[in-house]
């Protein structure tokens, strides 16, 4: 970070080992807190109130560890010149404090998508900003973490009514909600300075008029408040908000969805929206940021938008690329210029403001009744329509179809995509050597038959409904063979591999019953995620899918095999394809994978230049 200039990084790791000691001034026992953390790998939710005590309960080793590791990370932080981001009081509470506090405002939040409000884990208790505790709470979070950390920083961030709105729309009582946000700060920290997530004026803007805005963004002293303009890269609100009528804002990138791996990118927007944004009128522009929701795909999205900082004038990207090329692998290659400029011109200039979250039917099958037109599936039926439904409490959105089928997100031409690939293998001879060329063809190739993988689902889907028993069982075979080669590529190079993200989350653990549970929380994060019945898959299931060695193989292998062996006993039987049955048996597989623990790979294996020249000859020649 620091060798990309960043100077404000977030620092959100140990905060529960604060919260613990914070909790117990106010009698919050640790029984009453492993109902309130959630699990490792769902920290950031738990810690925004979406849901509670799933993946949990959190070890005293693990808090601990944390602790500690953050204590690391500040020191580094400092050491680089950088300026903390520290967590503060948002008012998400324990059940419990209702109990010991009976008077104070607590609200009990509504479901956060889970499949029937299950209170285990949904609905959690929100400390109203108007309650004289939630100042106290706040001061004691704050005062708390200078006692361990020392003074380190002014900067807090508090997103209190994200994905949340304030129960009126009142701009009075809006106004105090923030001003009492600030207090909690400043009574902490007397120069405290409040960086709040500008999301919820894009997500919620029914609620966030002009006047709600205002009332918020000037609850607090001038100069006291920074708003991230998170989404600014599709939907700026700097623009259409008066500059957010006079507070200081961070012009951010968002661009990644869930940690979902596929190439995409707005290098057009990048080069030019953040330059716009700063020589504008009364512009209150401050800086820019990076807010994604995942970092280990698109390279150059982040090293381009990294130099925005130290930019004046728009980028001419094609020039840009051409010299990022040269720095990537180590030198200069013609055929490796003109597949650069095939993909700045596709894959990386989306301009359709749709938000790009992979719904490839490899990572995320489409769990429906393919008998039944896609649009007029009631949403119980149909996962993937309830989520075009929620798109305001999301942080992503679908493109709206006519088609009867399911798509997914494609803005560009695959075939001149293709002509990039290939000129991208007839650059092996000159690269191949290079780490970063491996990856990047990799991913390419990847990104190609993935698409291609798309077209062979709905081929197979049209052969059912044409009960075209034959032709179904070549395009769903050709899906099955896709899976496959495609693990195969991934497992060419170390960044795409599963085993690496368990054997990380495993090598945190300090007994067999924390391995268990990390490599629990690890499975189900990019799998299931959040929250199953027996008939009923997580709305959330495949949320942050990945293209990696092992997933592929040994996830959605096995669920596309068993969807289909279902639609042939449709068609065999002359029956109704029997959809709940399918769940059931794929929930069941589902949930022992994640509670499995056999081993995957983590070294690459096998020559990636040769497995993509004959996968592209095989398919694409």
């Amino acid at each position: 970070m620091a060798l990309q200039g960043i100077n404000l990084p977030l620092a959100f790791s140990g905060q529960e080992a604060i919260w613990q000691k914070v909790f117990m001034g106010f009698n919050i026992s640790m029984e009453d807190l492993n109902d309130f953390f959630g699990g490792p790998a769902f920290l950031a939710w738990a810690r925004m109130g979406n849901l509670h005590t799933w993946g949990g309960p959190l070890s005293k080793n693990w808090l601990k560890q944390q602790l500690v590791l953050q204590k690391k990370i500040l020191s580094r932080m400092l050491e680089l010149g950088m300026t903390p981001v520290l967590p503060s009081f948002s008012g998400n509470v324990p059940a419990a404090l209702k109990t010991i506090f009976p008077t104070a405002n607590i609200t009990r939040l509504g479901d956060w998508n889970t499949v029937d409000s299950d209170p285990r884990w949904c609905c959690t208790y929100l400390l109203n900003p108007s309650d004289p505790l939630f100042v106290e709470i706040g001061e004691a979070f704050i005062k708390m973490q200078i006692k361990e950390y020392g003074d380190v920083t002014d900067i807090y961030n508090c997103d209190t009514f994200n994905e949340n709105s304030p129960p009126t729309n009142d701009t009075t009582y809006i106004s105090s909600l923030g001003a009492a946000v600030y207090k909690a700060m400043s009574n902490g920290d007397k120069d405290a300075v409040w960086l709040m997530q500008g999301w919820l004026f894009y997500s919620d803007s029914t609620f966030w008029k002009p006047p709600q805005m205002k009332a918020l963004l000037h609850s607090v002293p001038v100069g006291k408040m920074i708003v991230l303009d998170l989404f600014a890269d599709v939907k700026p609100i700097w623009a259409t908000s008066s500059q957010f009528y006079g507070t200081p804002y961070v012009w951010c990138l968002l661009h990644n969805f869930g940690g979902n791996i596929e190439m995409y990118g707005t290098l057009d927007a990048i080069s030019s929206g953040p330059v716009d944004a700063r020589i504008s009128k009364n512009s209150t522009m401050v800086g820019v940021g990076m807010c994604m929701e995942g970092i280990e795909q698109n390279p150059v999205v982040y090293e381009f938008m990294s130099e925005m900082a130290f930019r004046k004038e728009k980028v001419p990207v094609l020039e840009w690329l051409k010299t990022y090329t040269h720095r990537r692998y180590g030198k200069s290659v013609q055929q490796i210029k003109e597949a650069w400029a095939i993909l700045y011109h596709t894959v990386y200039n989306c301009t359709d403001g749709i938000a790009d979250h992979n719904i490839d039917f490899i990572v995320k099958f489409p769990d429906w009744d393919p008998s039944i037109n896609f649009g007029s599936r009631p949403s119980k039926l149909n996962s993937m329509h309830t989520f075009r439904s929620r798109t305001r409490s999301r942080r992503f959105s679908f493109q709206e179809r006519s088609s009867d089928l399911p798509q997914a997100h494609l803005w560009y031409s695959t075939h001149e995509v293709v002509n990039a690939l290939k000129l991208f293998v007839a650059a092996g001879n000159d690269l191949a050597g290079s780490l970063t060329y491996r990856y990047d063809l990799v991913d390419l190739t990847r990104q190609v038959l993935s698409k291609l993988a798309n077209q062979v689902y709905l081929d197979a889907i049209n052969a059912f409904r044409r009960k075209d028993v034959k032709a179904l069982n070549i395009h769903s075979q050709k899906f099955i063979q896709l899976i496959k080669d495609i693990d195969v590529l991934l497992a060419s190079d170390d960044n795409f591999l599963l085993g690496t993200w368990l054997e990380s989350a495993k090598l945190l653990a300090e007994n067999p019953s924390e391995m268990r549970q990390y490599e629990w929380n690890a499975r189900t994060q990019v799998t299931m995620w959040f929250d199953t019945t027996p008939t009923n898959q997580s709305k959330l299931h495949d949320y942050a899918n990945k293209f990696w060695s092992g997933l592929l193989e040994g996830y959605y292998l096995p669920r596309a095999s068993s969807y289909f062996s279902y639609l042939f006993k449709s068609l065999e039987k002359n029956e109704s394809f029997k959809l709940v049955e399918w769940r059931k048996q794929w929930i069941s597989f589902s949930n022992k994978w994640q509670a499995g623990l056999e081993l995957y790979p983590v070294k690459a294996q096998g020559n990636f230049l040769t497995i993509a020249k004959a996968l592209f000859d095989k398919y694409l020649s």
